[in-house]
C-alpha cells in the first residue's frame, strides 16, 4: 500500500482536503466514522467504492500527522456578534 496513491490532495476536489483516491471521500470523514464506532467492514459496506487498503491508508495518514514534532497554536476566530432583529 502506497500512501501517495491512496490519499490524494487536489485543490479541485473537496477544497483540497486529503481524500481517498480522489473519490471525494475526505480522510476526516472516514476518521469521524471510525471514531464514532463504525468498524472497517461497516464502512466498506456503506461505501462500496472503498477498499480495505483505503481505510488502512487513512490510519497511516493520521499516524503520520500525529508524528509532527511541533504543533503551532491555532488562530482563534472571534465570533461575529449577532444583532437583535425586531419583527
Amino acid at each position: 500500500m502506497s500512501l501517495s496513491t491512496r490519499i490524494t490532495i487536489d485543490p479541485q476536489i473537496c477544497h483540497g482536503k486529503p481524500c481517498i483516491r480522489g473519490l471525494r471521500y475526505p480522510v476526516e470523514n472516514i476518521l469521524e466514522l471510525l471514531s464514532a464506532g463504525m468498524g472497517i467492514e461497516e464502512i466498506l459496506a456503506d461505501y462500496e467504492d472503498l477498499e480495505k487498503d483505503d481505510i488502512l491508508a487513512v490510519f497511516a495518514f493520521a499516524t503520520r500527522l500525529a508524528q509532527v514534532k511541533t504543533i503551532q497554536e491555532l488562530i482563534s476566530i472571534t465570533p461575529i456578534k449577532t444583532r437583535q432583529v425586531l419583527v
